[in-house]
């Protein structure tokens, strides 16, 4: 099922980013920080009551001609069109203005669901300020503060009522399979590729209301289905100009996806936008595989595939449970190694590790290679479970959780990937004091 998006947007120096990092904090806070992975800040997902969602923030929006303000625009627009709720953020210390007005006359035109935030309302003495907002004619204006976290409670709670219903997917059978990468490494010609090789096309048919493409095929008598992101746009826009927000196009297909294809130009080579796409698929617990596509343009000897694949695992050192496959869509070179390596990347993914066993090799380990020392005190593992699947979950019983350092669950990690098939897939570790130790 796809959740929501929530997409903030103001006018300059309203607390948009405070109201984001407040909403997003509650996430972040509670999710293992991996090294390496990039993080794009103007989006992030969060929780709220249960429900899932994601939310984007924006630039501010005003009349006054600034630098940038046309890029800035553009921006908010996309956010806009890739939103399901707007989250409208006002300055209630300084009152309304014309910028405001403007802004709120952008949003009706978008016939999107709006709510309404008044932001820095603090004190009992500035609540009265709320009431000139219903001037804008775009709903009930809700008072909070970013920074104390007032109110924030019901704006989400708005934000959530305000959101549509018809959010769910259907959901076709088989193993789904988003194409991610920056635009123009070739999606869509490796989609095409792909059901040009697999020749028993089921049918094609529209997905969410971002015009993501759901198509189900059959290979080898197994049902599968490509969501293409390079789908999720609207024409004539100016989405490809705005590098950044290839992320908010993968984003939905991400969450969806059993195993995501990271598409790389090999004849471009490595951008930082990659950095962006990859890392919100690996901080989601998806399955990777690394498709450097145009391969058959790339000048090469017989050490170039071997510099290039040394160059992505510099790159991308939090991908390196990653497959590495050089096709090129546009000859079809290799498109069919592709399929195979999706079902050994999905059924390492859906792994389970016996519980006997998985402790044998906690313990062995534990004695080839002790945690280190800190303050006088030793991480130790009592026993070790394995809670989930997609991606493969471990939760470690042990003296002090605090004790762990990112180095030795590191070798954890490595540990697992080196006892057991785990390529392809991510894996977390949650570690737990034992009751009663």
């Amino acid at each position: 099922m796809r959740t929501g998006t929530i997409a903030i947007v103001g006018k300059p120096n309203v607390g948009k980013s405070t109201i984001f990092n407040r909403i997003a904090g509650k996430r972040l806070s509670i999710v293992e920080d991996t090294p390496g992975v990039t993080r794009d800040r103007i989006y992030s997902s969060a929780e709220w009551t249960g429900r899932p969602f994601r939310i984007i923030d924006t630039g501010g929006i005003q009349l006054q001609d600034q630098p940038f303000q046309k890029e800035i625009q553009a921006q908010v627009e996309i956010a806009i069109d890739e939103a399901d709720v707007i989250l409208m953020v006002c300055d209630g210390k300084n009152g309304m203005s014309d910028d405001d007005s403007y802004i709120a006359g952008l949003l009706q035109k978008s016939e999107k669901p709006v709510v309404l935030a008044v932001n820095q309302i603090d004190s009992q003495e500035r609540l009265m300020n709320i009431y000139e907002f219903y001037n804008l004619g775009i709903g009930d204006p809700i008072a909070c503060s970013g920074i104390h976290g007032i109110g924030i409670g019901d704006v989400l709670d708005a934000c959530l009522e305000a959101m549509p219903k018809d959010l769910a997917q259907a959901e076709y059978e088989g193993i789904h399979i988003a194409v991610i990468g920056e635009p123009n490494v070739g999606k869509s010609s490796l989609v095409n590729a792909i059901l040009r090789e697999e020749r028993s096309i089921v049918s094609n048919i529209m997905g969410t209301t971002r015009d993501a493409i759901d198509t189900p095929f059959v290979k080898d008598g197994k049902p599968y289905v490509i969501v293409d992101t390079a789908g999720i746009r609207k024409r004539g826009r100016v989405y490809e100009s705005v590098e950044k927000y290839s992320v908010l196009r993968a984003m939905s297909a991400i969450e969806r996806c059993d195993v995501a294809l990271f598409l790389i130009d090999g004849e471009e080579g490595i951008r930082e936008q990659d950095k962006h796409v990859a890392g919100y698929a690996s901080e989601a617990g998806k399955p990777v595989i690394i498709v450097v596509n145009k391969w058959d343009a790339v000048e090469k000897d017989e050490k170039t595939m071997n510099r290039f694949t040394e160059k992505i695992r510099a790159e991308f050192g939090y991908l390196s449970y990653a497959p590495i496959v050089y096709v090129s869509a546009k000859t079809g070179q290799r498109v069919d190694t592709i399929i195979p390596e999706v079902d050994r990347v999905y059924e390492n993914t859906c792994r389970r590790v016996p519980t006997n066993i998985l402790n044998e090799v906690i313990a062995d380990s534990q004695v080839t290679t002790p945690a280190p020392a800190r303050n006088g005190k030793r991480f130790r593992i009592y026993y070790a479970t394995q809670v989930a699947v997609q991606p493969p979950t471990f939760v470690l019983s042990c003296n002090d959780p605090k004790l762990l350092h990112f180095t030795y669950q590191r070798f954890i990690e490595n540990t697992l990937r080196g006892a057991f098939d785990f390529e392809g897939t991510p894996i977390r570790i949650i570690s737990r004091k034992k009751v009663g130790d």
